[in-house]
């Protein structure tokens, strides 16, 4: 099947009006547009310049600091504002780039969006963006240096996988700027194998997992049970491993006060995740610095993050899977003092 093809395939399945596009010199050219966007601008623009399009709107307010065409041509990830096209809009575009001078800009139509105080905001769906899609581009771009370094073959079909699943997130994405994320757990999924493949698709070079082979087997959304899995591992992996190193540090020594288990002492060494079953469902606990007493309760606020630079989705999320499936969730404080996230089913 032909890229082309297949991209056509991609935006048909999106509900939004979408396109496609490729950078030409100083402008991008659009190279596949869905039916969704035939309809709501009634032609068909297949082949012309992104730049027409932005051109259409009397207004144009991006969620950076220079025009929308500049933002694309730089690969930024933005938002952009439209309003003033006949009578149609406003909108809100979010332009997703890839590494390969590739992208998609996705328009909502901001008259079907829920009222401000209940969408999510526009940084906050940038930020749903980056943070979703780092997982397994981080995973493509890792196997695609193996791969040139090396020349074995098979890592290429790691960077295929990885591709699909941010296919998968962009369409997971648009729900979660509607009024509530879209599940059907309608199928029987094995906990135990959905944790392990979720555990491919993040880095966890310094971390190891251990996953419980009496683990259930729940009715779920086997894609967004796997989703679930991956933010708290890489909640984990982001939380425990200090960001300035490469490899863990020797924590000092457990005996003294002053270097307990806390976020400011934690130096990342022997880290484990565990995935285990217990009387109400499954548990996923660490042995970091876990999450203190008085932040439990907020933790799974959007926002929330005690790292630097994080962007506090990766929990807001799992609480929105676990809430659509209802279950409940209760974060708590693991034997070895980490963080202990309890799905009770």
């Amino acid at each position: 099947m032909s890229s082309e093809r297949r991209t056509s395939i991609l935006l048909d399945e999106l509900p939004d009006p979408t396109l496609a596009y490729t950078i030409e010199a100083d402008d991008a050219r659009i190279t596949a547009t869905n039916n969704a966007f035939s309809q709501q601008f009634e032609t068909e623009l297949s082949g012309a310049l992104i730049s027409t399009i932005f051109d259409r709107f009397n207004k144009c307010n991006t969620t950076g600091d220079k025009e929308p065409l500049t933002h694309l041509l730089q690969g930024d990830q933005v938002g952009v504002r439209l309003s003033g096209y006949n009578r149609q809009g406003p909108f809100f575009a979010r332009i997703i780039p890839s590494d390969d001078d590739t992208g998609y800009i996705i328009f909502s139509d901001l008259r079907k969006c829920p009222d401000r105080g209940e969408s999510p905001g526009i940084d906050q769906v940038s930020s749903v963006i980056s943070h979703d899609l780092r997982n397994p581009l981080d995973v493509a771009k890792a196997h695609l240096q193996a791969a040139q370094e090396t020349g074995d073959a098979e890592h290429f079909q790691s960077v295929a996988n990885a591709h699909d699943r941010m296919e998968q997130i962009i369409r997971d994405v648009l729900t979660l700027t509607r009024d509530d994320i879209v599940i059907q757990p309608s199928e029987e999924v094995a906990v135990e194998a959905t944790a392990t493949d979720a555990w491919e698709s993040i880095d966890t070079e310094h971390v190891e997992l251990t996953v419980s082979e009496a683990l259930p087997t729940v009715t779920a959304d086997p894609d967004r049970l796997r989703r679930l899995f991956e933010n708290l591992f890489r909640n984990t992996v982001e939380h425990t491993i200090p960001s300035n190193q490469s490899e863990p540090n020797q924590k000092t020594d457990p005996t003294d006060e002053k270097s307990s288990n806390s976020q400011e002492n934690w130096r990342g060494d022997g880290v484990t995740v565990t995935v285990q079953p217990f009387e109400d469902g499954f548990y996923i606990a660490d042995n970091g610095p876990g999450i203190p007493a008085a932040e439990r309760n907020v933790a799974f606020n959007p926002g929330y993050s005690t790292r630097s630079g994080g962007t506090g989705l990766g929990l807001a999320i799992v609480k929105q899977i676990i809430e659509a499936h209802d279950w409940e969730v209760t974060l708590t404080v693991a034997d070895c003092g980490g963080a202990k996230f309890e799905i009770n089913i």
